[in-house]
């Protein structure tokens, strides 16, 4: 069991903003979205933005600002669970989030369930926290954030959201400001796949979602997916599901629309 005293996001502090508890009483979460200073094993030591340190019920919690705004969100509970109790993440020392925004949409939602005395707070509170502690430690785990990696997540994201758009590496790179070879290099490093085979993926799963509900025709599909010519959409819906768009339709069972 779980319960939340206080959460919230994007707390903005002077830079003369400090926090000094020699003995904590509770679990805390604190991560950054500016530069801070923590305390760490004796040493006051800088860490950049999009930091977490978890700290357990009386550890010494000591941070401040680093320079000029301190800005963080933050999380003070009790937990009797062993996906927080026995985690294995390390208390009182601060690692990289590899996807600070997916972080705080689950912080601003247990926001609004400490906020409101719903019926299902409590299963609710329970399966946010456990999301939390998925993506922590999935990023405790990650060695290669670095930021240089936001921009990149950044630009994924965009991709996965809009694969209709008109996707191109010089496009992409301008996203970045960097060089078109420089963002086929560090993307195929980063995420195991090119740029622009993360458009095509994104483009194709996004166009078997229209064909299974068979809202369009072919035609339709592939504009709507990006695609100015028809038969190059083909081949590569071809190329990466094995099928056609109109045998994938009878394939899983839905009769394709006849193009007019």
């Amino acid at each position: 069991m779980a319960h939340i005293h206080f959460v919230e996001c994007d707390t903005s502090h002077p830079g003369n903003f400090v926090i000094d508890v020699p003995e904590g009483h509770h679990w805390l979460l604190v991560i950054t979205r500016t530069p801070a200073m923590f305390w760490v094993n004796g040493v006051l030591k800088e860490y950049p933005a999009h930091s977490a340190i978890l700290y357990r019920p009386q550890q010494k919690v000591y941070y401040r600002a680093s320079t000029g705004q301190f800005v963080n969100d933050w999380l003070r509970f009790e937990a009797t669970e062993a996906y927080i109790t026995e985690s294995p993440l390390p208390f009182g020392v601060p690692f990289g989030l590899s996807n600070p925004e997916y972080c705080r949409k689950l912080l601003e939602l247990l926001i609004i369930e400490q906020n409101f005395s719903l019926d299902c707070k409590e299963s609710s509170v329970d399966l946010l926290l456990r999301a939390l502690f998925n993506k922590l430690m999935e990023s405790y785990f990650q060695d290669n954030i670095t930021p240089q990696y936001y921009k990149l997540l950044k630009l994924r994201t965009a991709i996965q959201n809009n694969p209709g758009e008109y996707w191109t590496v010089s496009m992409m790179a301008e996203f970045l400001r960097i060089s078109p070879g420089y963002l086929q290099s560090i993307y195929k490093k980063t995420f195991g796949i090119s740029c622009i085979d993360d458009v095509i993926n994104s483009r194709v799963r996004m166009a078997k979602e229209y064909l299974i509900h068979n809202a369009q025709s072919i035609g339709e599909v592939a504009s709507r997916c990006g695609y100015q010519n028809v038969e190059h959409f083909c081949r590569q819906f071809k190329r990466i599901t094995g099928h056609t768009p109109k045998n994938f339709q009878k394939h899983i069972g839905v009769s394709p629309i006849k193009e007019t």
